[in-house]
C-alpha cells in the first residue's frame, strides 16, 4: 500500500476527485460494452443485478466508516448519502424535511449532462434507480421506504434529474 501521509490535503481530494470519476467512467464502460453485445434491455438488466449488490456494500462500508449506527433512520441515510461516491461527483440535495420522510433531489447528474453535452437524451436509469436506491435505503434502516418521485425516463424539471422520497415506516 502507497504512503499517502506525505501528500497536501488538495492532494488528497484531488485523488478521491479521480477516484470517483474513474469509477463513474468504468461503470459506463461495462454499461456500454454489454449494451452494444447484447443491446440496452440486457445491459439494463444487468445494471440492475450489479447495484442490487454493490449499493448494500456501499451502504454498509459508509456505515463503518462513518459510524451509522443500523437503524439508524432518516438522519442515518441522510449522512450516509452525503458520503456515496455519487455525492462527490454530482450536486444533490435533500428538502422537505418532516420527522418521518424528506425528499432528495440529484440536482445535477454527471452521467446525464455528459448526455446532454452530446446531444443525447436523457439515460433512462429509473428503473436501475429504484434497485439503488431502495436497497441502500433499507441496508441503513429496513424501515426506510423509497418512493420514486421522478427519474428518467420520466420528464422532469430543469431544476433536478431524479428525485426520491424516504419516509420511514414506523
Amino acid at each position: 500500500m502507497s504512503d499517502l501521509t506525505h501528500l497536501s490535503r488538495e492532494e488528497l481530494l484531488g485523488m478521491l476527485d479521480d477516484f470517483a470519476k474513474n469509477w463513474l467512467a468504468h461503470d459506463g464502460l461495462w454499461f456500454r460494452a454489454i449494451e452494444s453485445k447484447h443491446g440496452i434491455d440486457a445491459a439494463i438488466e444487468c445494471d440492475i443485478e450489479a447495484w442490487r449488490r454493490f449499493t448494500v456494500i456501499e451502504a454498509k462500508r459508509i456505515m463503518k466508516r462513518h459510524s451509522i449506527e443500523e437503524n439508524s433512520g432518516l438522519e442515518g441515510l441522510k449522512k450516509a448519502l452525503g458520503y456515496r461516491l455519487y455525492a462527490h461527483l454530482n450536486k444533490q440535495r435533500i428538502i422537505e424535511e418532516t420527522q418521518d420522510s424528506f425528499l432528495f433531489e440529484m440536482q445535477e447528474c454527471r452521467v446525464q449532462v455528459a448526455r446532454a453535452r452530446h446531444g443525447l437524451p436523457d439515460f433512462p436509469c429509473k428503473s436501475v434507480g429504484i434497485v439503488e436506491y431502495t436497497e441502500f435505503a433499507r441496508t441503513i434502516d429496513p424501515r426506510i421506504i423509497t418512493s420514486c418521485v421522478s427519474c428518467p425516463p420520466d420528464s422532469h424539471p430543469d431544476t433536478y434529474y431524479c428525485a426520491w422520497r424516504f419516509s420511514l415506516h414506523t
